[in-house]
């Protein structure tokens, strides 16, 4: 094979080069696993950047028409005709055909590749402030694989939780690769869909915090066995569990099946990340976290109950209990035995019987804790014996497990009295968390009522396509966020921003301050591409791009939510149910602040002609809070939380201001000289993290991009 391709190449070096490159990938599949084509790298149309010479291009169809297959080809410009206006594009093809071709500029979109390196860049395109100090949650209109890079140099291994609902790849153009729908008939739609999912768990992965986080992923049955396949692959230090959540009780009716009334969610934990403790346990009302105040607690059996719970097993955890013939009650607790003595040996204290740890057919097994636990436990009354029937001298032992223990010391559980034999009485104070199951049914989830009709309200006249129940997202992030106030949440799927609207109930629930970070692109659906080419609109005009999903769809939802106003101006009608119910129009007190990602150059970044644009990001690597540093006329500056300075003549005010402001955890120093960085990083204080900029932004996404080229 490889001699064929060399002698290809003599005559056709790229043809060459892309057999090469595919006979690699095919020699690199993994012999067992998950295997699927690693399709060419996509490529996004940048709407609103103009070209310039050297930019890769798509031809746009003429006004009121649908695209073709011509309009998919990559060129690159190679020159401009001075002399025209609007000004005349010479190209060359980039698919190795040698073909050449001319266009007026204003009919060329500018495209991306992943493997081409980007140089990101953030434009605030507006904000809602009603949150005072709180820190802003963000919202960013960009390709979901570029914004992920640019996450990268703000929250590598800092955020807490990644929600996402990526497409389903249901053959119904619910997604893009490479600017066409996938079909339900494509032959390669399954590997196109791994493929442009693994590129970004593999970015997704290393914005997670390795020692405490969760991923969560929402998939219907239409890909949730490669999806797992595929998680297991990409996160083999992962915690896996899928739950079965049912979201339309009601069903979907499809003639000779079964109707479908679920979806899936697949949760990934990393490092000490756990499932906490619920009100319920998500399937049925068996059970009530806030039912159990002021109710006893529950006592286990002391034996314990794995088949593999045998004598032997445990070395000290066989041994005799001594219980009172008159009474049933416990007298004392004897030593272990070890293997090979006889129990009947054992000895009791006169009027005692000895209870063993034995199985109902008589098999030696373990008591659940050793001798001197068990003592420990019986002077404070947290063993005791009941059921007592003197003829056969049976007795059910049980015990207060080890987290009871705790909380009845801590003061969680009170201990209102006594029984006769001195064991505890104690009644929960608070409500007893439940172990949710891996089955969930609740009427919240109802994908119509949680998700379009809540999102009808906060947008009348607006549709978006299947969002997902609100109160299912809440319920989802809470077993995992509850207990962190000031976790970071990041949605790179976020469609019409359900994620940040469950984040924002959650900091109200608790007064939390978790900020979420919701990444969406600007497309139009199908059928409205449709209706707005008949009107002459396409990518870019203005017209078309007021109905994009991010304009449309996402940022008025979040306002709204923010608000309690419809886009409209008017109150949003209707009330939140469930956790807690309040009037919608009440809103948040909440900040969010809308951006667009934007493509820069790496020369002007250098040059630090372009800090405007770098300057959001900045802000979001210390925190997205308090006051954003936009301008350096002066030549630095310290915000609440961060610093930056340009001009090291300042050094001493700017180390000086820095170690004054207690929140500032990040001092960005723009400068090519080694010993003036070094000088000045000695000045700061040990808790404040030093940046050289331009050098660590410019070095993130050169690596990332050299890395997208060899996957």
């Amino acid at each position: 094979m490889n001699d064929l391709i060399r002698q290809l190449a003599t005559k056709d070096a790229a043809l060459a080069r892309d057999i090469e490159k595919e006979v690699k990938a095919l020699a690199d599949r993994r012999a067992f696993g998950l295997n699927f084509e690693r399709h060419t790298p996509e490529a996004v149309d940048l709407p609103g950047r103009r070209p310039v010479t050297g930019s890769k291009v798509r031809i746009l169809p003429p006004r009121g028409e649908m695209p073709n297959k011509e309009n998919d080809r990559l060129w690159e410009i190679v020159a401009f005709d001075p002399v025209t206006n609007p000004p005349v594009a010479s190209m060359n093809a980039l698919d190795g055909s040698g073909d050449i071709n001319r266009a007026s500029i204003d009919d060329l979109v500018v495209v991306a590749e992943f493997n081409d390196p980007i140089y990101p860049g953030l434009v605030s395109t507006g904000k809602v402030e009603r949150g005072g100090d709180k820190p802003y949650h963000s919202v960013i209109n960009a390709e979901n694989y570029h914004a992920l890079q640019a996450l990268l140099f703000t929250h590598r291994g800092k955020v807490d939780c990644i929600y996402i609902d990526p497409p389903y790849n249901t053959g119904a153009k619910d997604w893009k690769y490479n600017n066409d729908y996938v079909e339900s008939d494509d032959l390669y739609r399954h590997s196109k869909w791994l493929a442009f999912m693994e590129r970004r768990l593999l970015l997704a992965k290393e914005l997670l915090n390795p020692d405490d986080s969760v991923l969560i992923v929402t998939i219907d049955e239409k890909e949730y066995l490669r999806l797992g396949l595929l998680l297991e692959q990409v996160f083999p230090e992962g915690q896996i569990e899928m739950i079965t959540s049912v979201i339309s009780g009601k069903g979907v009716a499809r003639f000779g099946q079964f109707s479908r009334v679920e979806e899936y969610l697949f949760t990934v934990r990393f490092g000490a990340q756990e499932v906490a403790l619920g009100e319920s346990n998500m399937l049925d009302a068996t059970r009530s976290a806030s039912a159990t105040i002021g109710k006893p607690v529950d006592w286990l059996g002391l034996r314990r109950r794995e088949p593999t719970a045998r004598r032997g097993a445990r070395p000290k955890q066989f041994y005799p209990l001594h219980v009172n013939e008159s009474n049933g009650f416990l007298h004392s607790i004897g030593d272990f035995i070890v293997d090979g003595v006889d129990r009947e040996s054992v000895q009791s204290p006169a009027g005692t019987f000895a209870v063993w740890p034995l199985l109902p057919d008589g098999t030696e097994g373990l008591w659940g804790i050793t001798p001197d636990t068990a003592r420990a436990y019986a002077v404070n009354g947290y063993l005791r014996t009941r059921n007592f029937k003197p003829e056969s001298r049976y007795v059910a032992t049980q015990y207060l497990p080890s987290g009871t223990v705790s909380a009845i010391e801590a003061g969680e559980i009170e201990v209102i009295g006594r029984d006769d034999d001195g064991s505890v009485v104690a009644v929960h104070r608070s409500a007893k968390g439940v172990i949710p199951k891996r089955v969930w049914n609740k009427p919240s989830h109802n994908a119509e009522t949680g998700g379009t009709a809540l999102l009808s309200k906060l947008l009348p006249a607006r549709r978006f396509p299947f969002p997902k129940s609100l109160f299912a997202v809440e319920d989802i992030l809470r077993f995992f966020i509850e207990s962190k106030p000031d976790s970071v949440v990041v949605d790179f799927f976020s469609g019409s921003g359900s994620t940040a609207h469950a984040v924002m109930r959650l900091n109200k629930q608790t007064g939390g301050r978790r900020r979420s970070v919701s990444v969406t692109n600007n497309e139009v659906s199908a059928d409205e591409q449709k209706a707005l080419r008949k009107q002459g609109l396409r990518p870019g005009d203005a017209g078309w791009e007021k109905h994009g999903i991010c304009d449309y769809i996402t940022k008025p939802r979040i306002a709204a939510a923010i608000t309690g106003k419809t886009p409209d101006g008017e109150p949003i009608k209707g009330d939140y149910k469930f956790t807690d119910e309040f009037p919608m129009s009440d809103g948040f007190e909440e900040n969010v602040e809308f951006f667009t990602l934007t493509y820069e150059s790496p020369l002007r970044v250098e040059a630090n002609y372009a800090f405007g644009r770098i300057a959001p990001l900045l802000w979001l690597r210390a925190g997205s809070e308090g006051r954003r540093i936009d301008d350096l006329s002066r030549g630095w500056d310290v915000a609440e939380t961060y610093g930056v300075i340009s001009d090291l003549d300042h050094s001493e005010d700017f180390a000086r201001a820095i170690k004054v402001a207690p929140a500032a955890s990040v001092a960005f120093i723009i400068t090519d000289e080694d010993r003036l960085f070094e000088a000045l990083v000695r000045e700061l204080p040990e808790h404040v993290e030093p940046v050289r900029l331009y050098e660590a932004y410019l070095r993130t996404f050169e690596i990332e991009a050299r890395r997208a080229a060899e996957r």
